[in-house]
């Protein structure tokens, strides 16, 4: 158990670290959507690229911190019932759940977006839009997030049987 919890807190470090970089993709994209609101406001003129740019640097917030979320248990949960069950109960429906629903829809969309992004990165895509960006990185930004939470499905596997076992609880 303690090699596995040794794996369970690298993952946990790497998606803290991202999540937290992750966070400054907040600001600049802020940034850039007021930049964009006043040049097109003031010299009304506008870039597709720029509009663009806002919706990648969204979907990245979003894609690489989803696992930083789960990790820090900020995701939506139903507590008023959890809070009841004992703190093994919660750990095997955290299993149950991360098993029978998270892990089979994370690999089909890994599997499908693997796909997805491949062939846009095979065909050198770009937006059909005039001014537009590349498209491909977005696509892998897809896979690149969802690979993430995947391993961080697994850390919280890990924690949860360790639980179950009495193990001491990981710190984060």
């Amino acid at each position: 158990m303690k090699g596995l919890l040794a794996i369970s807190r690298g993952i946990d470090g790497l998606n803290t670290r991202l999540g937290l970089a992750v966070g400054w993709l907040i600001l600049i994209t802020t940034l850039v959507s007021a930049y964009n609101a006043v040049v097109r406001k003031v010299f009304d003129t506008s870039s597709n690229g720029l509009l663009e740019i806002q919706w990648y640097l969204f979907g990245a917030v979003f894609l690489l911190g989803a696992a930083y979320t789960l990790q820090q248990n900020a995701h939506v949960r139903i507590d008023v019932l959890s809070n009841r069950f004992s703190e093994s109960t919660r750990a095997w429906i955290d299993i149950l759940g991360h098993v029978l629903f998270t892990l089979p829809l994370i690999g089909f969309v890994l599997v499908s977006g693997w796909d997805f992004a491949y062939e846009s990165f095979r065909i050198n895509e770009y937006s059909a839009d005039p001014g537009g960006l590349i498209r491909w990185p977005a696509k892998a930004l897809i896979v690149l997030g969802f690979g993430l939470l995947g391993l961080q499905v697994c850390s919280e596997i890990i924690k949860k049987i360790a639980v179950i076992k009495g193990h001491p609880t990981p710190c984060q």
